[in-house]
């Protein structure tokens, strides 16, 4: 069998993949990169972030959901919109996505090889493709990028047609006019408000009390609180589900609190599995932990120092944005490309709901429980002169500054084009800029990039009062 001698061999060519071949590429290392699939992107390109966030736009299209809002009558279109109205635009995102990836990875000069990639030893990955003989490629350095896959319980059958988990919802064949999604992470949610929005019954089920929890607790609330009064989702929680049964015309769960939701679909979003069972660690001395996570340290490396793993292979967070930024400083780390040395310690986390939510920095209960003194300052979406063109009254900008040196600590956004308006507050965390950047600034008029001026003259009077922070 022959063997080619690369810099780099990257398994896996999601965010992390694609990012860490071009960036030891483009300062001229040799890239082999492997993907077992036929088609290039992983997860974010084809079952995860860019087909659900299509999809999500094209719920808030074909339902009319914005312009009912912004005036008051309906615009939507006058028949039920089929499955294929639904999935054209998602489709179409998807190819142009794996054109540009194939293009971005022939452009930088990386050599693909088509198939799964598995560990003869530490520095060499045997590709097993659909045609011809095995390749063995041995890499100086090896990058694991496999990305994960939906977790699914033995409780659910999932060969029943009503029956997904978040990567079978892009192939649904019905559109289901009742539904329960269980799990009320961030694929849970964002799913239950894209049905919510076409006008199906939803019930959104979770062990947790609390909605995302890793947010700002005032903003979980309102999120959740738009979530039940504008999309009519009931969110069933804590309850856990004991038992399924497809059986019937409908499907049947029995929750643990002795209710039974009789729907027509069922949506499993219960975690994910990193993608590791095949790729034959154990020849690279590596021991994966529970779910398959790779552990590495700070600069993305296993326990095999030439060996990195980044994006959702090594879990939380496991956003496409992270990881291509994880990727990209482990091979910066690798090679010792001197072109930059740590990973940005703000990280901006964009949920796309109905409404949208994202944050950067601190949450205020985070703050409060190590004792740190804050001063919080609001604007409301509904004050904003943009806010009000959109329709969005119940949009907020919070911002959280250190009660004494006004440095700015956490910035935190529910509304319309919130996963943007979050960028603003994200350099300023970045610079370490204090309340005077947002005074000093002059935004476009009208703009929601205006709200953090009035959120801060917010937090401005309440220091200057004395006010507490809320």
């Amino acid at each position: 069998m022959a063997e080619r001698n690369y810099d780099l061999v990257v398994i896996g060519s999601g965010p992390a993949g694609e990012k860490g071949a071009a960036q030891a590429a483009y300062f001229g290392k040799s890239v082999a990169l492997v993907e077992r699939e036929p088609i290039l992107g992983g997860a974010a390109a084809n079952t995860g972030t860019l087909p659900s966030k299509t999809l999500r736009e094209t719920a808030l299209m074909l339902s009319g959901f914005r312009a009912r809002e912004v005036y008051g009558v309906d615009l939507s279109l006058r028949r039920e919109a089929t499955v294929k109205d639904f999935v054209y635009r998602e489709r179409t995102v998807k190819a142009l996505e794996r054109e540009r990836i194939a293009r971005n990875i022939d452009r930088h000069g990386v050599d693909l090889y088509h198939g799964a990639g598995a560990f003869a030893d530490a520095h060499t990955i045997e590709v097993c493709g659909p045609d011809g003989p095995p390749a063995r490629l041995r890499g100086e350095k090896i990058l694991i990028a496999t990305g994960s896959a939906p977790r699914r319980p033995e409780l659910f059958a999932f060969e029943d047609r009503r029956i997904w988990d978040s990567d079978q919802v892009l192939n649904l064949d019905f559109m289901p006019h009742s539904m329960a999604v269980v799990g009320a992470g961030v694929i849970g949610s964002e799913y239950a408000c894209t049905f919510a929005a076409l006008g199906a019954e939803v019930s959104l089920v979770d062990g947790r009390a609390n909605l995302l929890d890793f947010l700002d607790r005032e903003i979980s609330g309102r999120l959740r609180e738009t979530m039940e009064r504008k999309l009519g989702i009931r969110i069933v929680a804590p309850a856990r589900v004991t038992a399924c049964d497809p059986s019937g015309k409908t499907v049947k769960l029995a929750l643990d609190g002795g209710e039974v939701l009789d729907v027509e679909a069922v949506l499993v979003a219960a975690g994910r599995q990193s993608n590791t069972a095949g790729l034959k660690l154990e020849n690279a001395g590596i021991q994966p932990g529970p779910r398959g996570l790779i552990h590495v340290n700070a600069c993305f490396q296993t326990q095999i120092p030439h060996i990195y793993a980044a994006g959702d292979v090594i879990g939380f967070p496991a956003l496409a944005s992270t990881s291509m930024e994880q990727a990209r400083l482990a091979m910066v780390h690798a090679f010792d490309l001197k072109y930059k040395t740590v990973f940005t310690p703000i990280l901006p986390f964009g949920i796309f709901t109905i409404p949208e939510v994202s944050m950067a920095g601190q949450t205020e209960q985070a703050l409060e429980e190590r004792g740190i003194p804050v001063v919080i300052g609001r604007a409301s979406y509904g004050q904003n002169p943009r806010g009000v063109i959109v329709g969005d009254f119940d949009g907020l900008l919070k911002l959280i500054f250190h009660r004494e040196s006004m440095k700015l600590l956490g910035v935190h956004v529910v509304g319309e084009s919130a996963t943007e308006v979050v960028h603003v507050g994200m350099l300023a965390l970045l610079a370490d800029a204090t309340y005077e950047i947002f005074i000093r600034a002059c935004f476009n008029y009208p703009t929601l990039g205006d709200l953090y001026k009035y959120a801060t003259y917010d937090a401005m009077g309440k220091r200057d009062r004395g006010a507490g922070s809320a």
